[in-house]
């Protein structure tokens, strides 16, 4: 297999350098993706006011429970494309990449109808208050329009990932971001659209980061190059998509599941507190997406070396990024709680009492926002040796159901705002616990595998 300019090799050479260039266009990827809901969010907090916001706000834990469920599924081809990498299998990196964006395609609808069927029954389900449901009912049926289109961009960019390349995909959201902004400000400002405007602003930013992937995978050299007459879901590939990805698209959904929960409670305190807690959220979900990249860094690079059978990498692949993902969530929480009220400023222009709960959220969720980022790469380090399974377990019995426990029957003994959050701190913990202790058990078991 020859070597491309956009690909990273993470069996040779230094790991911390391999990780480090694979994360940083990765996070700077996510956070633009991510971005593109922000900006919806801080359009409509700056020029259409407040009850505007939280009609944005109040849909985002919807949004992405629907898109967490599909997105899961691209990891699927990132893992076997990562492995068949390590291995040199040119061929198996063909039918995987042609199977993704064909998945891709397919998910994307099928997550389309299921968004604009059951969004306004979901919303009423979270009581949402009765003065945003239209406005956030609204707006979320036009962001789900946009799906297709972000599922194929997604599936695509997972091919890229799969054999090293996080770069072109940050080209391209970072071009398509700025086209979202601008529209936003026209359709808000000058048409006077209002939640409408910065929805379908957004839906062709995505069509346009679709059709953008697409081009650079037709026009690759490299052994997962595209050939539209060749799309199919090849069957072995279709198997080993779903075996990895169901897990994870079930963790997403119950994870989200939770966060619907969350936002649920959130919504009984009131127009502006879910004014407030939408603003906070997307910076604390902006944060996670930075260290999220650091998970994928581990998957590849776990992924490629498990598949090259290099033993020694293997754990250099795992605590790397464990060290990595430390630091860099200290230094993003620490900048954020410093300059807290300027950056909810961005997003609430006329309430200083939503402000003020915003910056709840943010006192209690980021000083121990590190814990998040470390259980985000141990997970990353089971699903690149294919054990999404028991990531899934883990999450799910350490994660979602004490969360669940906690909103259940915890919250209601101190029914306050940080009582409800305290409940993510202490399921970062019992997560790291169980995916360091499925480490440890599975290591023997793991090697041995590798090298019949």
């Amino acid at each position: 297999m020859s070597s491309k300019k956009h690909q990273i090799d993470m069996t040779q050479g230094s790991i911390l350098k391999s990780v480090i260039w694979f994360a940083i266009p990765l996070m700077l990827t996510n956070v633009l993706q991510l971005l593109y809901n922000a900006i919806d969010v801080m359009v409509v907090g700056r020029f259409a006011g407040m009850h505007a916001l939280a009609a944005v706000g109040a849909t985002s834990s919807l949004y992405y429970f629907v898109v967490a469920i599909f997105n899961g599924f691209s990891l699927g081809p990132t893992v076997v494309i990562s492995q068949r990498f390590g291995q040199g299998d040119s061929e198996g990196i063909h039918r995987a990449s042609h199977t993704s964006l064909a998945m891709g395609f397919v998910m994307g609808l099928l997550a389309m109808l299921a968004g604009v069927i059951t969004s306004r029954p979901i919303l009423e389900l979270m009581d949402t208050p009765a003065g945003v449901i239209d406005g956030a009912t609204l707006y979320i049926r036009i962001i789900f329009m946009g799906l297709p289109g972000q599922l194929i961009y997604n599936y695509g960019a997972a091919v890229m990932r799969g054999v090293g390349d996080t770069k072109r995909p940050f080209y391209i959201l970072m071009a398509t971001g700025v086209v979202n902004l601008i529209l936003n400000l026209l359709f808000v400002i000058v048409f006077k659209m209002g939640v409408a405007g910065v929805a379908l602003a957004t839906i062709i930013a995505t069509y346009l980061s679709a059709a953008t992937v697409v081009y650079f995978l037709i026009k690759s050299n490299g052994d997962f190059k595209i050939y539209i007459k060749k799309l199919r879901m090849y069957k072995e590939e279709v198997l080993l998509f779903v075996k990895i990805g169901i897990p994870i698209g079930v963790q997403a959904l119950l994870s989200n599941g939770v966060n619907m929960v969350t936002q649920s409670s959130v919504n009984t305190f009131g127009d502006v507190v879910v004014a407030g807690n939408a603003a906070a959220t997307n910076i604390d979900t902006m944060l996670w997406m930075a260290l999220n990249s650091f998970s994928s860094a581990a998957i590849t690079c776990v992924g490629q070396n498990y598949g090259a059978k290099k033993h020694d990498r293997i754990k250099k692949s795992i605590y790397i990024p464990v060290v990595c993902v430390v630091i860099l969530a200290i230094a993003l929480s620490s900048i954020c709680m410093l300059f807290a009220r300027n950056i909810l400023g961005l997003y609430i222009s006329d309430s200083a009492e939503a402000i003020e709960f915003g910056f709840i959220r943010m006192s209690v969720i980021l000083p121990l926002y590190f814990l998040s980022g470390i259980g985000q790469v141990l997970d990353g380090a089971l699903r690149g040796f294919g054990y999404s399974n028991i990531s899934f377990y883990n999450t799910l019995l350490w994660g979602n159901i004490p969360m669940f426990l906690w909103i259940t029957f915890v919250f209601p003994l101190n029914r306050t705002y940080p009582m409800l959050l305290a409940g993510y701190l202490i399921i970062w913990i019992t997560v790291i616990l169980a995916h360091t202790g499925s480490l440890l058990l599975l290591w023997k078991k793991t090697m041995k595998k590798m090298h019949n």
